[in-house]
């Protein structure tokens, strides 16, 4: 994109200006009760992690210390001191500095198999208390989505966790390049097979037309290698719904294995897919027309249209691209996951020394300022807020320098559409601007793909799977690294091997895991799918949530 400044421009619904009086209202009404306007007795400190994903401009410092921390802490009731945890290795990261003791106060993180084995070791402290004593927002926020309480308890019954509400969309897109389509006369692909004669032509027969073999089919590194698992309806911990029983997906993670063996094996997939451990060669290959189909994170347009559709139209202006429903396979078919509408995303370290500033941190990273400077920046800076209308980012290129490295980790707490219509998704992208259209156009055509009548991979979002007692945790993590979906040792042999079927590798990851005593993680899930399922949010309340969000919207 041009230097020049990028105006968006927001529809407003008659119904909003109702929205942002109340709003205006309530804002008043916290930042009495935050300490904006009433300096509070005590100023405490904490420390807390940031996620950090390596892409912060190197204009704006470090993740731990630019413009966005400075603004927490001078807007913001705490001190906080951030903690740099690498993205792909937090669990790592997490446990090194559990076990050194240097853990920070707040632990702001996605994963349950990483905050679940820290409930059981009790090096997590339940939350209850602080959010009876000393919490404003968050409490609200519990009584408004009781959803927050149920997500965030574990299986002592204690409360441990904070967590936030999403808009709840198709969270992965499938691309394909329309324009090799055309030129190769296909027809985008129903089922697996045709989306493997697809990758077949696209490596063999010159889409790009330089008269050499230089492309890939499809990509098949980190995120385009997970939502294949997910297309064949397994994620971890690798368990579906079958006849109305919760089972081990085996058959499934054979039938991705068997996909994934022959794309591999015929080469129309980079060979050196798996030293590609966040897909950032990938990535480049597609946006520098390299790869015909690839798949990747849609659960954010103004993101996708930034790093990723600005940057092909860039290099390769006459690529054409759509986002297709996932094919049909050999067991079935499948939805997109969805993002997690009630999502946990964090936890208190049990040696924080003040309970009270974590309180008043969460409940500023909860509160609708902190979301709306996380969402559109400083106003009058790279945004302007006036009176019945949504605000408008007026400096897009300061905004992505300044604020999209970091935005989303930073407001991890966040819940954006609480605050109305204009914070969702596609309201951020300008439907007057062709570039931007087109992304908005493919993200609204991913969401009427859902079909409510097929299932997701697993019976609910990963996050959302109950917890299993410390002992089976331990089994299915420790077996995880060789048997897992995705990349466990045996199936990627499986792949990689050419006399080792996947059929040889079901047998052996199933008599690795019995051996392990992964029957025992079987039999819990089974039981608890059969007698509890109620306790957790499964796929069909993500489907009623989703569905009461587009109604919001008018679609």
């Amino acid at each position: 994109m041009s230097n020049k400044k990028k105006r968006v421009v927001l529809s407003v619904a008659a119904a909003l200006a109702v929205t942002a009086v109340v709003a205006g209202c309530a804002t008043e009404t916290k930042e009495k009760t935050t300490g904006e306007t009433q300096k509070p007795a005590k100023r405490g400190a904490i420390t807390a992690t940031i996620y950090d994903r390596g892409n912060i401009p190197s204009s704006e410092g470090t993740i731990e210390n630019n413009k966005i921390t400075k603004w927490i802490n001078e807007a913001g009731p705490t001190d906080v001191k951030f903690v740099p945890v690498p993205r792909s290795q937090s669990e790592q990261k997490l446990n090194t500095l559990f076990a050194s003791g240097g853990a920070p106060d707040l632990i702001l993180e996605y994963a349950p198999q990483i905050k679940n084995p820290l409930i059981d070791q009790k090096q997590l402290r339940p939350i209850d208390d602080m959010i009876e004593k000393y919490s404003v927002e968050y409490k609200a926020l519990m009584q408004k989505y009781p959803a927050l309480k149920k997500a965030g308890t574990g299986a002592d019954g204690k409360l441990y966790q904070f967590g936030r509400i999403n808009e709840t969309i198709p969270q992965r897109g499938l691309f394909i390049r329309t324009d090799w389509l055309k030129k190769l006369n296909l027809q985008p692909p129903k089922t697996t097979e045709e989306l493997y004669q697809i990758a077949k032509a696209f490596t063999e027969q010159d889409p790009d037309g330089n008269g050499k073999k230089d492309t890939y089919g499809i990509a098949m590194s980190y995120n385009s290698g997970a939502i294949l698992d997910e297309m064949f309806g397994v994620t971890y911990p690798g368990f579906i719904v079958q006849n109305n029983e919760l089972v081990h997906g085996w058959d499934n993670i054979k039938a991705v294995t068997e996909f994934k063996r022959k794309l591999y094996s015929e080469g129309l997939v980079d060979k050196d897919y798996l030293n590609d451990k966040n897909g950032s060669k990938a990535k480049q290959d597609f946006l520098n027309g390299k790869i015909g189909i690839y798949m990747e994170q849609f659960n954010v347009p103004f993101v996708f249209y930034n790093d990723f559709y600005l940057n092909l139209k860039k290099n390769v202006p006459d690529a054409e691209i759509t986002v297709i429903p996932y094919p049909k396979t050999p067991v079935g078919q499948f939805n997109s996951i969805f993002v997690n509408p009630i999502q946990m995303t964090a936890v208190v370290n049990s040696q924080a020394k003040d309970p009270e500033a974590v309180m008043k941190y969460v409940d500023f990273a909860s509160s609708e300022k902190f979301m709306k400077t996380m969402y559109y920046g400083f106003e009058g800076v790279h945004s302007k807020s006036e009176a019945n209308k949504c605000t408008q980012i007026t400096d897009m290129d300061k905004w992505k320098t300044e604020f999209n490295f970091g935005a989303g980790d930073f407001g991890m707490l966040a819940s954006p559409t609480l605050a109305g219509k204009c914070y969702f998704g596609t309201e951020k992208l300008d439907a007057k601007d062709a570039t931007q259209n087109q992304v908005k156009t493919m993200f609204e055509l991913n969401s009427t793909f859902v079909n409510f009548d097929l299932p997701v991979a697993g019976p609910t979002h990963a996050e959302q799977m109950p917890q299993l007692p410390k002992e089976l945790q331990l089994i299915l993590t420790n077996t995880t690294k060789q048997v897992g979906v995705g990349e466990g040792d045996i199936w990627v042999k499986s792949i990689l091997t050419a006399n080792y079927t996947p059929e040889q590798a079901k047998q052996d990851a199933i008599a690795a895991w019995e051996k392990a005593g992964g029957k025992q993680v079987d039999d819990w899930y089974k039981n608890f799918y059969a007698k509890d399922r109620d306790k957790i949010i499964l796929t069909k309340d993500i489907y009623d949530i989703f569905k009461q969000q587009r109604a919001v919207q008018g679609k």
